[in-house]
């Protein structure tokens, strides 16, 4: 088909030649053939001449032909250039920790990447069977790995797959390590000779070995002595309904539970074995709620359980629901960080009733919401703010335990991610899905409920609102238009001062994107900042702020809602209203998605 294709610039047709070379996979070579008979220059441009972007902590996209998809061919390139990398930095003898979840082509993936790195002679310490993403992190420390590489797409439709990178101190990696990857990857394009032969797995023991077992020992022993109270945890009344979303998470998870001494998990039996094609949701992720949920509500009003905990496919997040007064509730990721970090905070006191806590640390990301900010420094404990992502957080707290000499307690973001202790320095949805428990059992003891507990949190420490969606647009040139049109809103040549024709003052603006911050003296911001990503956050004089922000692995053009109001204003009905018409201002006058034919987020 190669040779008697239509013709086109001679960079695509070099290109493509080259891919079909190169690739051994039967599959993505008769779909590579079938995108050829389209005669498609655009479509063809697109999936040879570009490339998928080794960007947040790794690769994700779309499984299918060429360069920009997810692919044998891509992923093999990608794993010579690792391996290159940690050679050039004579760490490589240290070995390697990969792990794979239950999608499409992620357990060959998984064994290609093994393969490369055992024909280099290097210890390969890769899962037997398909784990959750914390595992990974959890193994690389455990086994002081070099490197550990997690073959996932998480939360995202069934076509995609993703390749997800950590650094040897259990964190994923971040600049310059993701720049220069991307560098020794360019420089080893071609495929070594061996690259391809994965028949070295069946005969390379010692360097090949399974580290599940261990892994588990290790990770559950900790889940053991962590346990508040058995005993409270034994007695709860209540059970627990749990849905994998067809991903990993259900023996994990089990197995977690039985350490925690709860009683048996209520599942979901139709979501609870890992299936590829996610057949009963629209998006195997618990962070769009109630659309996703709708099984795991029948189930647990079947069986009478009060409590729904549900795992994103590869379990690293964590989404939690619960019925009260007949009606379910489906606590967003920032009503869950309020909930988590009181629970950690408290414990902690309990224990250390010397009151001086200020080397102890929770962080949360800078899109997340203020109350565990507000509930640390009530409580006299330290906060730190980091960029979008665990990748900022898991980095961060590796300095402030390792370097600094600090305690880190907790760390979450708004999307359903919460690093409960520093076990994994990454988010873990089994170890916050005992956690969440606990805290229920507690609650439920004394006849209180997490919704109860929530409202208190809020009375106490003040009322801390959020209104986080997105919308969707695949054109690139489009969301840059968009945001530019903010950095000169109104032919202004600056940034808006007002929503709402001046109702709603603007006092500070910051622009991860160009660097800019009019609360800082030199107008510098303190956070890193990209040109590649657009990051701007607006403060207002009554309390909201608001971030808008691209997604790192999906089309999305993401808002960040929160009205921040002091525990003296109880009036919850006049601030749900107010941050009601601050967000539909927000859209109509900043995000304009009619205007720039933005797709409304649909459920």
């Amino acid at each position: 088909m190669v040779d008697t294709m239509k013709s086109y610039s001679s960079e695509l047709d070099n290109k493509i030649k080259e891919w079909f070379s190169w690739n051994k996979n039967e599959d993505f070579h008769k779909e590579a053939e079938a995108l050829l008979h389209t005669e498609d220059e655009k479509l063809l441009s697109k999936v040879f001449l570009e490339r998928i972007e080794f960007g947040t902590a790794g690769l994700r996209g779309r499984m299918g032909p060429g360069y920009s998809q997810m692919n044998d061919l891509v992923v093999i390139q990608t794993a010579q250039g690792i391996l290159r990398y940690l050679e050039s930095l004579n760490i490589h003898t240290k070995g390697i920790m990969i792990g794979y979840d239950g999608r499409y082509n992620s357990k060959r993936f998984a064994e290609l990447t093994a393969g490369i790195f055992l024909h280099a002679g290097i210890k390969v310490f890769l899962v037997s069977q398909v784990c959750p993403t914390p595992f990974v992190p959890f193994g690389v420390t455990k086994f002081n790995t070099a490197a550990g590489i997690m073959v996932t797409a998480s939360h995202n439709p069934k076509d995609d797959n993703g390749y997800k990178v950590y650094w040897t101190n259990g964190a994923q990696i971040i600049s310059p390590h993701d720049k220069t990857i991307t560098q020794f990857i360019n420089n080893n394009l071609e495929p070594w000779t061996s690259s391809w032969d994965t028949s070295i797995l069946e005969q390379s023991e010692p360097l090949l070995v399974d580290p599940l077992n261990e892994i588990m020992l290790s990770y559950y022993a900790i889940i053991k002595n962590h346990v508040n109270d058995p005993q409270i945890n034994s007695d709860a009344k209540f059970g627990i309904t749990y849905t994998a979303m067809h991903g990993v998470g259900y023996p994990y998870v089990v197995e977690a539970f039985r350490c925690a001494n709860f009683k048996e998990l209520i599942p979901v039996k139709e979501q609870v074995e890992p299936d590829p094609e996610f057949p009963t949701v629209k998006f195997p992720n618990p962070e769009e709620g109630k659309s996703a949920l709708d099984l795991s509500f029948k189930t647990a009003d079947l069986s009478g359980s009060p409590i729904i905990l549900a795992n994103d496919p590869d379990a690293d997040r964590l989404g939690v629901a619960e019925k009260v007064d007949g009606s379910w509730k489906v606590f967003n990721g920032n009503e869950l960080g309020a909930l988590l970090s009181w629970w950690l905070i408290y414990l902690y006191k309990e224990k250390h009733p010397d009151g001086n806590f200020k080397d102890v640390f929770l962080l949360s990301s800078t899109v997340s919401s203020k109350i565990v900010k507000t509930i640390a420094t009530a409580e006299g404990f330290s906060f730190e703010e980091t960029l979008t992502g665990f990748k900022w957080m898991g980095n961060r707290s590796y300095d402030l335990i390792n370097k600094e000499k600090k305690e880190v307690l907790f760390a979450f973001e708004e999307a359903i991610g919460f690093m409960c202790g520093t076990a994994v320095l990454d988010k873990d949805g089994v170890s916050a899905a005992v956690t969440i428990s606990e805290l229920a059992a507690y609650l439920y003891k004394n006849s209180e409920t997490l919704t109860d507990k929530l409202a208190w949190i809020y009375k106490k420490y003040g009322y801390h609102l959020s209104d986080n969606s997105y919308f969707i647009c695949r054109e690139p040139l489009v969301i840059k238009g968009m945001f530019e049109n903010l950095r000169n809103f109104s032919n202004s040549n600056t940034y808006p001062l007002s929503l709402l024709g001046g109702k709603y003052k603007i006092i500070d603006v910051r622009d991860l994107t160009t660097g800019y911050d009019s609360k800082q003296e030199d107008k510098k911001a303190r956070l890193p900042c990209s040109k590649s990503s657009q990051m701007i956050t607006f403060s207002f004089d009554n309390g909201f702020v608001v971030t808008l922000r691209t997604s790192g692995t999906e089309p999305k053009i993401k808002y960040y809602t929160e009205l921040c109001a002091s525990p003296s204003i109880q009036d919850i009905d006049q601030l749900k209203n107010t941050l009601h018409e601050m967000v539909d201002g927000l859209i109509n006058e900043f995000i304009q998605p009619t205007k720039y034919g933005f797709e409304f987020r649909t459920l």
